[in-house]
């Protein structure tokens, strides 16, 4: 299962990484998938922190739980000042299933899971913050993507020392 799911994240990254070259997406689809994106966050972590026995998973499952709350008002409020009425965060199908199979490890697999599942959430999450930073069209929004940006590459400096 672990195999499959790795297969899946980085197959679904590269969809990401590939389609964000591209062009951003509208404002709407970008609030949308940021608001996914950090509702993922917060749900896996706080899976992972029922169980956990790692302290450096612990630690950054509460930064990811608190860092994404954070991003989460921050996009909500620029979307807000952009005429842009965010709807409740959603997970994406995708996120979903990755929930679910967090939900269905256990112990140090649970651990391993979750740290490969950062790993490729985050990779797409600043593919999405750099993109709209770059060409987005609500100038609010572009500045607070921008502002994640330098968080979510933290995260992944983070994600990339730990066992």
């Amino acid at each position: 299962m672990l195999i499959k799911t790795k297969a899946a994240l980085a197959a679904a990254a590269a969809m990401m990484v590939g389609g964000a070259a591209l062009a951003s997406p509208p404002t709407p689809v970008y609030v949308m998938k940021a608001g996914a994106s950090d509702l993922y966050e917060k749900t896996s972590s706080q899976i992972v922190l029922g169980s956990t026995r790692n302290p450096d998973v612990r630690r950054f499952a509460n930064m990811m739980v608190m860092d994404h709350s954070k991003s989460t008002a921050k996009v909500k409020a620029a979307a807000l000042r952009s005429g842009v009425r965010p709807k409740p965060p959603m997970l994406e199908p995708e996120q979903r299933r990755m929930v679910a199979d967090l939900r269905h490890a256990q112990g140090r697999d649970r651990d391993r899971l979750y740290i490969d599942q950062q790993k490729q959430a985050h990779q797409m999450a600043l593919a999405l913050q750099q993109e709209y930073a770059a060409t987005g069209s609500a100038p609010a929004l572009r500045r607070t993507a921008g502002d994640i940006v330098p968080v979510v590459r933290h995260h992944i400096e983070m994600l990339n020392h730990m066992r």
